[in-house]
């Protein structure tokens, strides 16, 4: 991958992210469990690893790296409660 594949999957799996946190914030479980798949198979590219980055484009890297997994969270904060009710 060139270092602009790698930025445009991670800026894609940014923006799917973060269209999963909205999608469980308004409780749009279906929609959530389609845009976990499409994110899944946005990632497959990087299971290999991906090439390594410097400078800016690195910078970047890392700053989406920390949207993704903000956005995660955002998911999980929504998401882990209500599999403990369903759990327990």
């Amino acid at each position: 991958m060139t270092s602009t594949e790698v930025l445009s999957m991670y800026e894609n799996i940014a923006g799917l992210t973060g269209k999963m946190a909205v999608a469980a914030q308004i409780g749009d479980f279906d929609a959530l469990d389609r845009l976990e798949n499409q994110c899944a198979a946005a990632a497959v590219p990087a299971i290999g690893g991906v090439t390594k980055l410097e400078g800016a484009a690195r910078q970047r890297k890392i700053d989406l790296l920390k949207q993704i997994l903000a956005n995660d969270r955002a998911v999980r904060d929504v998401t882990e409660p209500w599999m403990g009710r369903l759990n327990g």
